[in-house]
């Protein structure tokens, strides 16, 4: 059992998914560079650098189940070194003949920024479903919603009207460009790394650069142009990223918490019969995924942060930054997978309260339909003129003029006749926008594949 919260087996749920646990998981992880150290083997044969036969005997046995992971621990300690431990482990388990062809040339980091790599893989296909789930929940949402009418709401107040399905098309937009970006970063992120020493490949002269290649394509990573060892900003726009897309839920978060208070009642979390709210206050229904997803997010840019203070290290080799990252970016990962999970499930169910919409809309009188109002009173005096006379009428932040136009009769700055052309719950072009979201984006997933890795 794990010493944080975040491991145990009451909380772990909240800050993490079984399927990215396995990916970080210590056997996931050793097996990984174990794999990593397999591929080099069979690339340095290929090249006469190391017997073909001791190549398939790595091969053979290097599996983490078969490992001593006292041994490898123990032997870590021991040393201090990073890697020593497993390497030892791996040569108890191999024949005399292959042992000394173990991790020829390479270094810690050439293990672990590959293995970073593959993470970036594994975990970027988990995103892509994800987001592309959410994508589709939310723009399924926006088209039945495309005409609902509800409150706009600037700096947390009432303000013109808009449609439920006009927000929700927002959503769906932000969630798109994460998509595009997971396309564009793919070929920046899943690049391999084997540079030796100091990057330079020195150890493996005249081989180097064409090892680098063999060992690349044998894990289906693109080789590099160049060494990267302290320059670590794929590591940190990978977690930047991650950061943006919690925010994005965590912004969906955050609406439905508001929208979900009684006093506005026009969003309602899914919830079960088993969920307990509050126990000393029963009749309570919190907002717990709203209110989630703005937590994970939160520790998501903390972490993510880490990793871009990774991109400021020293010469050729910094331990620094590259260490902090061996616990930065499994968190970012882990509570980013938990915020897509909350995310999807508080979507897919999410309740959506029509008529409490249309109610706090026509509560306020006609105080939506000021902006329509100064627009009409805009082509008789011009606008600036119109906001003045507005501003001295309706004396601004007050709530005592429920009812706007008549203010305006009774200053003798309107007629009846202007009543059914200037008061309209109108949207604009906001049912315009929806569908071009709408169409754009199912056009995207038309031809985009199904599979991001």
């Amino acid at each position: 059992m794990g010493t944080r919260l975040s491991e145990s087996q009451q909380y772990g749920h909240l800050w993490g998914t079984h399927e990215l646990a396995e990916v970080f998981e210590e056997r996931a992880r050793l097996q990984s560079w174990l794999d990593i150290l397999v591929a080099l083997a069979a690339a340095q044969a290929r090249l006469g650098i190391i017997p073909s036969e001791a190549a398939a005997q790595i091969a053979l046995n290097a599996r983490a189940s078969q490992l001593d992971l006292e041994l490898v621990a123990s032997e870590t300690r021991r040393t201090s070194h990073s890697m020593l431990g497993l390497i030892r482990a791996l040569q108890q388990v191999l024949p005399d003949e292959a042992r000394e062809h173990v991790f020829v040339g390479a270094t810690v980091q050439d293990v672990t920024d590959t293995w970073f790599a593959l993470v970036m893989r594994d975990v970027g296909s988990v995103l892509w479903r994800d987001l592309r789930a959410i994508e589709d929940v939310l723009l399924a949402m926006a088209v039945e919603h495309r005409d609902t009418l509800m409150v706009g709401r600037t700096h947390g107040q009432p303000g013109s009207p808009i449609t439920f399905g006009f927000k929700v098309a927002s959503w769906a937009d932000e969630v798109r460009r994460h998509l595009q970006r997971l396309l564009e970063g793919r070929p920046r992120w899943l690049v391999g790394q084997l540079g030796g020493a100091v990057g330079t490949l020195g150890f493996f002269a005249p081989y180097g650069v064409q090892l680098r290649a063999e060992f690349c394509a044998g894990l289906g990573l693109s080789e590099p142009p160049i060494s990267w060892l302290t320059s670590r900003d794929r590591i940190a726009e990978f977690g930047a990223l991650l950061a943006t897309i919690c925010a994005t839920l965590a912004r969906i978060g955050n609406e439905v918490y508001e929208l979900q208070r009684p006093e506005i009642g026009e969003l309602r979390e899914p919830t079960t019969e088993d969920t307990v709210g509050s126990i000393t206050m029963p009749h309570k229904r919190n907002p717990e995924g709203g209110e989630h997803l703005d937590t994970l997010a939160r520790l998501v840019r903390a972490n993510a942060q880490v990793l871009t203070e990774g991109m400021v290290v020293g010469h050729e080799r910094d331990g620094r930054g590259w260490k902090a990252e061996w616990i930065a970016l499994p968190e970012v990962c882990l509570l980013t997978g938990a915020a897509l999970e909350t995310g999807l499930r508080l979507l897919s169910g999410l309740i959506v309260d029509v008529e409490a919409m249309r109610s706090n809309l026509d509560g306020h009188g006609d105080q939506p339909a000021s902006e329509r109002i100064l627009a009409g009173l805009t082509t008789r005096i011009g606008k600036h003129s119109a906001q003045r006379l507005m501003h001295d009428v309706l004396a601004p932040g007050s709530r005592d003029v429920h009812h706007v136009f008549d203010a305006l009769v009774a200053a003798g700055e309107a007629t009846e006749h202007d009543r059914d052309a200037w008061i309209s719950w109108e949207v604009g072009d906001a049912g315009i926008m929806v569908d071009a979201v709408v169409d754009r984006a199912r056009q995207a997933r038309s031809s985009e594949p199904e599979a991001w890795a």
